[in-house]
C-alpha cells in the first residue's frame, strides 16, 4: 500500500518575494498612470489648470514607479547569479542541450493540463514549470524594452545621467512619436499578462494544492512525499 504525505520545501526566497510584489505594484501604478498619459482624463474644473497639477502627478507618479521598477529589476538580473536553484538563469533559458530537451518536454505536457486540458494529472514541478520559465524570460525582455524606451522619452525632460544613457533610443526608432506608440502597446502585453497569470495561479493552487499562492508570501510549498506502507 502507498501512503501519500506532504512535505514543506522552500523554494522563494525574500528577495524573489519582494521583487514579484515590488514589480506586480509597480506594473498596475504604471500601466493606470501610463494609460491616462496616454488618454488624458477631461476633468471639468472652474480654475487654472494649472492649479491642480493634477496631471503633474500623474507624470511624477509615473516616473517615480519606473525607477522603482527598474532597479527592482536590475536586483532580480542579481539574484538569478547568485539565489537558490530555484531563482537562477537555468529554469529560464536551455543553458544546455539536455536542458533544452528535457524543458521542450515539460513545456509540451504543461500544454496538455494548462491549455488543452487533455492530461488530468496536473503536472509535478516545485519551481518554475518549463513554459512558465520562458515566458517569464520573455517578461524580462519586455521589461528591457519598457524600461529602454521609457527612459527613452524621459530623457528629452531630465538632465540625470541615468536617462541621459538612453537619449539614443527615440532617433534610432524613428521619433518621439514612433517610440511613445510602441511604448504604449507594450504596455497592453503586461494587462493580458497579468490576467492569465492571476488565472494560472489559483488553477495551480486549487488543482495541486501546493500552496502556489501562499508561497509568495512566506516562500514554502507542498510536495507529495509517497512512501509504500507494508
Amino acid at each position: 500500500m502507498e501512503s501519500l504525505t506532504l512535505r514543506r520545501v522552500y523554494v522563494w526566497e525574500l528577495p524573489v518575494r519582494l521583487y514579484h510584489w515590488v514589480n506586480a505594484l509597480c506594473v498596475v501604478v504604471l500601466s493606470v498612470t501610463g494609460y491616462m498619459i496616454g488618454k488624458p482624463l477631461s476633468l471639468p474644473v472652474s480654475g487654472e489648470a494649472s492649479f491642480s497639477y493634477f496631471f503633474g502627478w500623474v507624470r511624477f507618479i509615473h516616473f517615480v514607479a519606473a525607477f522603482v521598477f527598474f532597479f527592482n529589476f536590475l536586483g532580480r538580473i542579481y539574484w538569478g547569479f547568485v539565489g537558490n536553484q530555484f531563482a537562477r538563469w537555468n529554469n529560464f533559458l536551455p543553458l544546455t542541450p539536455k536542458l533544452l530537451a528535457r524543458q521542450w518536454a515539460e513545456f509540451l505536457q504543461v500544454l496538455k493540463v494548462d491549455i488543452f486540458q487533455a492530461q488530468v494529472k496536473p503536472l509535478e514541478s516545485i519551481g518554475h514549470n518549463a513554459m512558465a520559465g520562458w515566458t517569464y524570460f520573455a517578461t524580462f525582455l519586455a521589461f528591457v524594452f519598457q524600461s529602454v524606451t521609457g527612459f527613452g522619452l524621459y530623457a528629452a525632460m531630465s538632465t540625470s545621467w541615468l536617462p541621459g544613457l538612453f537619449r539614443w533610443i527615440v532617433p534610432l526608432m524613428g521619433g518621439d512619436f514612433a517610440v511613445r506608440q510602441w511604448h504604449h502597446m507594450a504596455m497592453w502585453f503586461f494587462v493580458i499578462f497579468s490576467m492569465v497569470h492571476t488565472y494560472l495561479v489559483f488553477y495551480h493552487d486549487y488543482v495541486e494544492g501546493r500552496g502556489v499562492i501562499s508561497s509568495m508570501a512566506g516562500g514554502w510549498k507542498f510536495v507529495e512525499r509517497r512512501e509504500n506502507v507494508k
